[in-house]
């Protein structure tokens, strides 16, 4: 499970991270970062932390089996955290492979598009 401080919930921080961020596709998921991005719901703090996100349709599977991919993405981010910018904005969208796919295939994509978007990789 993510901490309360490292979730994204508001439509408005996905609007956000979707629009103004950059995109790493990969062929399990897509990954969406926007860098940086000052939290207006948080005062007071100088380096708000990062936050992440989770879209997963129906196009994945049935409920079982977008509750399990969730539960794998949030897992796979939680341990990603610390190599995040503070106050970033991280939209995972679940393609429909993902559903298929099994632990190590999630986090190879999830690390291959976070290096992508991190390291400054063409898009």
């Amino acid at each position: 499970m993510l901490p309360t401080e490292n979730r994204l919930r508001r439509r408005e921080d996905f609007a956000t991270a979707v629009r103004r961020g950059r995109r790493a596709g990969r062929p399990l998921l897509v990954v969406h970062l926007r860098s940086g991005a000052t939290d207006p719901h948080v005062t007071g703090e100088t380096a708000p932390p990062p936050r992440a996100g989770f879209v997963v349709s129906k196009a994945v599977g049935g409920a079982v089996v977008r509750t399990a991919v969730k539960r794998r993405l949030r897992h796979l981010v939680r341990e990603r955290l610390a190599m995040l910018p503070p106050g970033s904005l991280v939209v995972v969208r679940a393609l429909p492979g993902s559903g298929d796919a099994d632990h190590e295939q999630l986090a190879r994509d999830l690390d291959a598009a976070l290096q992508r978007l991190l390291g400054g990789g063409a898009r």
